[in-house]
């Protein structure tokens, strides 16, 4: 773990303490997978990481831990089309490039559209609370799949 993503897990964990959650080794183990987790994993891929390490936890515990973290307001529920949910930990602002063949997801950044907010404000006399963008294409991995 890199000390961005050790710092992230105590900001996080803190995060949860201030609200009264407990940290359970459950908790916690989802909490860093999905801190170190760039694939925006659905429930069931967090589960089947750490089914070996916890044996006696079920896809519903994995289901419950996440929607703590999603009502602390620490995990975003993604939901695109009809596939599964998937979670990504919140960090600053950034977009979701989508495959539209695998369903991957890949983050990137772009601060310029902070000033698309403060001119819709200005414009419609909003007050505006966010705002979010998705772009579809396909992956490296599937171009690559279809050139063959």
């Amino acid at each position: 773990m890199t000390v961005t993503t050790q710092e992230e897990l105590k900001e996080a964990l803190e995060a949860l303490k201030s609200t009264g959650v407990r940290i359970t080794p459950q908790r916690h183990a989802i909490l860093e997978y999905l801190i170190n987790s760039m694939s925006h994993p659905t429930a069931d891929d967090i589960y089947k990481a750490l089914e070996g390490k916890f044996p006696n936890m079920s896809v519903a515990t994995v289901y419950n831990n996440l929607r703590v973290f999603r009502e602390v307001g620490i995990v975003k529920e993604l939901t695109y089309g009809d596939s599964s949910s998937r979670f990504d930990y919140v960090t600053t602002h950034h977009y979701h490039v989508i495959c539209e063949k695998c369903g991957k997801i890949v983050d990137f950044h772009y601060p310029g559209l902070d000033e698309v907010e403060a001119l819709a404000a200005h414009i419609t006399g909003f007050e505006i609370s966010h705002h979010r963008m998705e772009i579809y294409g396909t992956c490296p991995e599937c171009k690559k799949k279809e050139q063959h």
